[in-house]
C-alpha cells in the first residue's frame, strides 16, 4: 500500500510521462475542439469538457494509459539508474558478463565471415526487397555460414553457474535446496501461496479451455458460452484494460482474444502506429544488418519446420526485421538488468540480438492478427512486458532464474521421489524443462492450448504460470518417468506435449495436490 508521499510521487510521475505522449496531444486537441460545441457553457466549462471526454471515449483511453503506467516499475529519482535496472549487484554483473559474451560472439562472426554489422543496401537490392516484401519466405539465401549467437542450453549453463557471493549456502534449511541446479537465494511461491494468488483457477471456477469441452448438457453449455461471450463483448466495447485483464484470467473466447489482448497490452493500431511500422520497414529496406541473417536462419530452423506456423513465414520476417531496428524498444532497458547491444545504424542502437528460437515468440500471435502493423505492435508489447525476461538474468519474480528455481522447488517439494529418481540416473529435470520455459512453451504445445496459457500470463501479468505448467507436465508423466533409466528415455517420455490440455494440468497440480 502506497503512503501519501509515495502516492503523490507516483501521480506526479505518471502525469509527467503522459504529458509528452501522443495520447496527451490527442486529448488536448479534442478538448479544444469541443469548446466550439453549443452545449459547452463558459460557466460550467470544466464539467462540460470532462463530460464530453467521457462520452466520446477519451476518458476511458486515458484510464487505460494510466493503468498501463501503473504496471511499469516505479521511478524513484534518488535511486541510481542501475538500481532501477536490477537491485542485486551480482545479478547486474552476471548479465553484463553474458552480454559481453554474446556481443563477442556476434563480432567474431562478423570478422570471420567478413560481413559488417550494418551497411547500406545498394539501390537495386532495396528495390528488389521492396517488391518481394510480402514474399520473403520464397527466398532461399545461403545461410550455411551463419550460426545462432547462442542457444537456450548455453544460457542455462550461465544460470547454473550463478552464485550470490554474500550468501552462505550452508544456512539453507533443507537438503533439497542442493538437489537442483539453480543455487541462488530467491523467494519463489510454493503451492499454498500459488493457490491464493491464482484463486480464479480453482476447480470450481469456470475456465475457457475446460468448460467449453466439458461433458455438459448442450443447453447449459450454450447458455454459459453466450454469457461469457456477452461479458467479453462488453469489456471490449467499454475498452477497459483492467477489466480485460481480469477477464483473461479464466481464458478468452477465441473470437475476441485478439481484441482482449490488444486492450490489455494497450497496443493500438492508430495511424501513428502504422506510420511507425512503415518507418521501420523503410529502415529494413535501406540497411542490411548481420542480425538479419540470424533472423532468417532462426525462422528457417524453427517456425518454417513447424506444422502450425510454417504458413506465417512472411509475417515472421516482416515483424522480426522491423523489431531489430525499433529504438522505441530501448525504453524498457531502463527497467531491467539487460543493456542494448551496440550495433549501430547511423548512430542508432539496435534493440535485440536474436537467439535460437526467438521467432517462436512471434509465431503464435500470427493466428490472432493478420495485419502486419497490428501484429507488430502486439508482439512488441508482449516482448517488453514478458518475453525479454526469459532470456535475461535478473531477480524479478517473472525472470527466468525465478522460474527455474520455482520449477525445481515445486518438484522437490511435491514430487521428491521423482526428483530423486531422476537425479540417481544422472538426469536433472531442469535440463529437460528449460527449453519449454525459455520459449513460454511456444512450439511445444498445440496452438490452441498455448494461447490458453498465454491468456493467463496476460491475465495475471506474470510468467509464473509457465513454471507451474512445467512442473505439472512432470507430475502428469510421473509414472512413466519413474520407470526411465537414462536421459534418452526421459527425453522420449517428454518429447511430445502437443496432446496435453493446459488448464486441467495446471488446475490439478495447484488445487488437487496433497499438501
Amino acid at each position: 500500500m502506497l503512503t501519501g508521499i509515495e502516492l503523490s510521487l507516483t501521480i506526479a510521475q505518471i502525469i509527467q510521462r503522459l504529458r509528452g505522449s501522443h495520447l496527451h496531444s490527442q486529448i488536448e486537441r479534442q478538448a479544444k475542439e469541443c469548446l466550439h460545441q453549443p452545449d459547452v457553457k463558459l460557466e460550467s466549462l470544466k464539467e462540460d469538457v470532462r463530460s464530453f471526454l467521457k462520452t466520446s471515449g477519451w476518458e476511458r483511453k486515458l484510464q487505460n494509459a494510466v493503468y498501463r503506467e501503473l504496471q511499469l516499475p516505479p521511478r524513484h529519482p534518488p535511486a541510481p539508474p542501475e538500481h532501477l535496472k536490477e537491485p542485486l549487484v551480482y545479478m547486474r554483473k552476471a548479465q553484463a558478463s553474458w552480454e559481453k559474451r554474446v556481443l563477442k560472439s556476434l563480432n567474431s562472426m562478423s570478422t570471420e565471415l567478413g560481413v559488417p554489422l550494418a551497411h547500406m543496401r545498394p539501390a537495386a537490392e532495396q528495390k528488389e526487397l521492396t517488391n518481394k516484401w510480402n514474399e520473403m519466405g520464397t527466398d532461399e539465401p545461403d545461410l550455411s555460414r551463419f550460426r545462432p549467437v547462442y542457444a537456450p542450453k548455453d544460457f542455462l549453463e550461465v544460470l547454473i553457474g550463478l552464485r550470490n557471493p554474500n550468501h552462505d549456502s550452508s544456512e539453507d534449511i533443507s537438503v533439497r535446496s542442493h538437489w537442483g541446479l539453480i543455487q541462488v537465494p530467491l523467494n519463489v511461491r510454493d503451492i499454498p501461496h500459488l493457490r491464493e494468488a491464482y484463486s480464479e483457477l480453482n476447480l470450481t471456477s469456470g475456465q475457457m479451455g475446460i468448460d467449453d469441452h466439458a461433458l455438459i448438457h448442450p443447453a447449459v453449455l450454450c447458455t454459459h458460452s453466450l454469457f461469457c461471450l456477452h461479458v467479453s463483448c462488453v469489456v471490449v466495447m467499454e475498452e477497459d484494460s483492467a477489466a480485460a485483464q481480469q477477464y483473461s484470467r479464466q481464458g478468452c473466447p477465441t473470437g475476441l482474444r485478439a481484441d482482449l489482448w490488444a486492450l490489455i497490452l494497450n497496443a493500438t493500431n492508430q495511424p501513428q502506429d502504422v506510420m511507425h511500422y512503415e518507418q521501420l520497414k523503410a529502415g529494413v529496406i535501406q540497411h542490411n544488418l548481420l542480425v538479419d541473417n540470424l533472423i532468417y536462419k532462426d525462422v528457417k530452423l524453427t517456425a518454417s519446420n513447424d506444422d502450425y506456423y510454417f504458413v506465417f513465414e512472411d509475417f515472421l520476417y516482416q515483424v522480426l526485421l522491423c523489431f531489430s531496428r525499433d529504438t522505441a524498444v530501448l525504453e524498457h532497458f531502463k527497467y531491467n538488468s539487460a543493456t542494448p547491444p551496440k550495433s549501430y545504424i547511423q548512430g542508432e542502437i539496435i534493440s535485440v540480438i536474436p537467439f535460437h528460437g526467438f521467432s517462436m515468440y512471434v509465431a503464435p500471435l500470427c493466428f490472432l492478427y493478420n495485419e502486419p502493423s497490428k501484429l507488430y505492435n502486439v508482439f512488441r508489447e508482449m516482448y517488453i512486458r514478458y518475453f525479454f525476461r526469459l532470456h535475461s538474468i535478473s531477480s524479478h519474480a517473472s525472470g527466468i532464474l525465478s522460474l527455474c528455481l520455482q520449477f525445481e522447488r515445486l518438484l522437490q517439494t511435491h514430487l521428491p521421489q521423482l526428483f530423486y529418481h531422476l537425479r540417481q540416473i544422472g538426469v536433472q529435470p531442469l535440463r529437460l524443462a528449460f527449453k519449454w520455459m525459455v520459449r513460454a512453451f511456444s512450439g511445444y504445445l498445440s496452438t490452441d492450448q498455448l494461447l490458453l496459457l498465454w491468456d493467463r500470463i496476460l491475465g495475471y501479468d506474470s510468467l509464473e504460470v509457465v513454471a507451474v505448467l512445467a512442473a505439472a507436465v512432470f507430475a502428469f508423466r510421473a509414472e512413466n518417468l519413474m520407470e526411465v533409466t537414462s536421459l534418452a528415455s526421459a527425453e522420449a517420455v517428454l518429447a511430445d506435449l502437443s496432446t496435453l490440455k493446459v488448464m486441467p494440468l495446471i488446475q490439478v497440480f495447484l488445487f488437487a495436490t496433497a499438501m
